[in-house]
């Protein structure tokens, strides 16, 4: 495997829904957290505000995030039905993306099947032009898991510490048969985690970035 390096000092998170952010990519937040005193983390999640699905996202980010400097926006667009509301949605990326100024952004693939995960996918590189964007993935009854390209490893403590923290915050996603006890998500993770030759991982699609060469490292942008 040839790593691949890049200084981080804020990101950027997208999700549509409530549980996105933490299913796709609980490990990694996990993981930059604990390798990068106070991160800045900005999230944006499109729909759920003002519902208990709310509250539970920032229970799960705070927990998956300890110490960092963390700042979550939650949206009220209809569950589902995001692609009736493009205009609104690419406006408040945009303002969003405008917002901030992240090292790296995480969002949906583009290749997801649900619809409102899709648009997100979509619209993200449209805001983020000059962004390094990996697009992280969503278990769920689709077949639509993507060949990934992007690996981020971790042990196997950080896979149950995902676990635990979907299982204790989202008790509305339990009577899902994809969500169930959490283990679908840990075997997920060990497959990643095969693929890249580690125990545990979650995997990312990079659709386009460029590199610079140094002596000390190999950089993507």
């Amino acid at each position: 495997m040839i790593p691949l390096f890049a200084a981080v000092r804020e990101v950027a998170v997208l999700g549509a829904h409530c549980d996105d952010i933490a299913i796709g990519m609980g490990g990694t937040l996990s993981e930059l957290c604990s390798t990068i005193p106070g991160l800045r983390v900005r999230a944006l999640v499109l729909t759920g505000a003002g519902t208990p699905r709310e509250d539970e996202e920032r229970a799960a980010l705070a927990a998956l995030l300890p110490g960092a400097d963390l700042e979550i926006t939650v949206l009220d667009f209809r569950d589902g039905r995001l692609p009736a509301s493009w205009n609104r949605v690419k406006d408040s990326v945009g303002a969003f993306a405008r917002a901030g100024d992240p090292d790296l952004v995480f969002a949906p693939h583009r290749n997801d099947a649900h619809q409102d995960h899709r648009l997100l996918a979509e619209v993200t590189p449209t805001e983020f032009r000059d962004h390094l964007i990996l697009g992280y993935e969503i278990l769920k009854w689709e077949t639509d898991t993507p060949s990934p390209s992007v690996f981020l490893p971790f042990s196997p403590e950080t896979a149950q510490r995902k676990q635990q923290i979907l299982l204790a915050h989202y008790p509305s996603q339990h009577h899902h048969d994809w969500f169930g006890d959490g283990e679908s998500f840990v075997a997920l993770s060990r497959l990643r985690g095969v693929q890249c030759r580690a125990p545990h991982a979650e995997a990312f699609v990079l659709e386009k970035a460029t590199i610079s060469f140094t002596k000390e490292s190999t950089c993507v942008s």
